[in-house]
């Protein structure tokens, strides 16, 4: 049975969740900012019209938001990451085979539902999330994954589709393809979008009916896979199980500069505890712990970074193990009397927790650390976040390395001291 994909796309997810809640935003420039209320990560269409563009520094926009009362949120991933699941298991009730591919965005396998009218379908499927969630999405359908990222691209934006395209047996597919520039076909990055326009190739049309020699010579099987998903030869299915990270990095920019090796130490604890946290939801070990600092690389003078290796005695999950050893490789790389603005942490060399290999040497009471990483783990998912932590952390308040949020919404579904009062 051939297969039938829709891509279901939250439209401009972050703003549409603090909408869901504070109705007065509905019509309104709203941006959401990025961690220390950096940069705009997510638009409402009334402040794209604006000129906002998106990841520019809220500093730049100052003027353009008090001249135009756009209203500015600080970022609450608690709440966006809520909202995120609630929509997929929506969608999880439309069918049964789903590939949730980041916070806002699913592939569905609509195969068998040919049956159905797909566009009535999925105006269903829009108005049931708008209804249940409160979240708009947009809905593209086609025969391969790459032709439904460019129906809903295109659902998206025309007023005609009223947020559902279905390229399925179309005859606008060639029309639809045309009006999609080159560089906005998913896996065509810049590199290749300078490539392609150098040999004429300006728009998806054009790279369907390209000479498969060429993509190929340059492009290789990923080039090659490309071009027939544009001629609607499926080379891509859903991918029900997510592969398991090659690598997990954990790392900030401080609001304020941090210059003392105690600050450092506490959020360098506190971004392993994160990192640590993730490895054991993905079932994995880490055999390489990698610490790096840097100061603000936009200022010329007294200019530092430095990156610090550490292999591991025995892959581990230990929050406690790996906050030793980045504090270990933290204090070789510290240099005082400079400014950082940044540190992180890398784990590398990821393998299953099944598949540990022991050290004849090694004193870490395995069985133990695991019974106490289970328990902490599932406190802090009744309980919340960071219920129980490590000392390490720091126990002070206003840590100058937090990560700042001074415009951010309540966590409305995952707090039960934030919840919405209706008045």
């Amino acid at each position: 049975m051939p297969p039938v994909f829709a891509l279901v796309d939250c439209n401009n997810f972050y703003v549409s969740c603090e909408r869901v809640f504070n109705p007065k935003l509905a019509g309104k420039p709203v941006i959401v900012l990025s961690n220390n209320d950096g940069c705009a990560i997510s638009r409402s269409n009334e402040a794209k019209s604006l000129g906002i563009k998106m990841g520019v520094p809220a500093f730049q926009i100052r003027d353009l938001i008090k001249a135009n009362g756009v209203q500015v949120y600080s970022s609450n991933y608690a709440l966006y990451g809520d909202m995120s699941q609630r929509v997929m298991q929506t969608l999880a009730g439309f069918t049964p085979d789903i590939e949730i591919y980041s916070i806002d965005e699913a592939f569905l396998d609509l195969s068998r539902f040919k049956r159905y009218n797909l566009t009535d379908y999925g105006h269903r499927i829009k108005s049931t999330i708008k209804k249940w969630v409160g979240i708009p999405v947009s809905v593209g359908i086609a025969e391969t994954k790459t032709l439904a990222k460019i129906a809903n691209r295109i659902a998206k934006k025309s007023i005609k589709a009223e947020g559902v395209l279905n390229l399925t047996a179309s005859p606008y597919q060639n029309k639809a393809l045309e009006i999609t520039d080159v560089r906005d076909v998913w896996g065509v990055g810049p590199a290749y979008t300078r490539f392609l326009k150098e040999k004429g190739i300006r728009n998806a049309l054009q790279l369907r009916d390209a000479d498969d020699k060429l993509i190929k010579q340059r492009m290789g099987i990923v080039g090659t896979r490309l071009i027939h998903e544009l001629r609607g030869v499926p080379c891509y299915c859903l991918e029900h199980c997510p592969l398991p990270k090659k690598g997990i990095t954990v790392s900030r920019s401080f609001k304020h500069a941090i210059e003392t090796l105690n600050e450092l130490e506490e959020a360098v604890a506190a971004y392993v505890t994160i990192g640590a946290e993730k490895l054991r939801k993905e079932h994995s070990v880490s055999g390489v712990l990698m610490v790096f600092v840097m100061t603000n690389r936009f200022k010329r003078e007294n200019l530092y970074s430095n990156l610090n290796t550490l292999r591991l005695p025995v892959s581990t999950s230990d929050t406690s193990e790996l906050i030793y050893y980045a504090h270990l490789g933290l204090k070789e790389i510290y240099r005082k009397g400079y400014l950082y603005k940044k540190v992180g942490v890398m784990f590398n060399d990821l393998v299953p927790e099944n598949q540990i290999q022991s050290n004849l040497f090694d004193v870490w009471d395995r069985n133990r650390s695991m019974k106490l990483m289970k328990a902490l783990d599932n406190i802090n998912i009744k309980m919340g976040s960071s219920t129980l932590k490590y000392a390490a952390v720091g126990l002070r308040q206003n840590q100058r390395w937090k990560t700042m949020f001074d415009s951010r919404s309540q966590s409305y579904t995952t707090n039960w001291n934030q919840l919405l009062e209706v008045q």
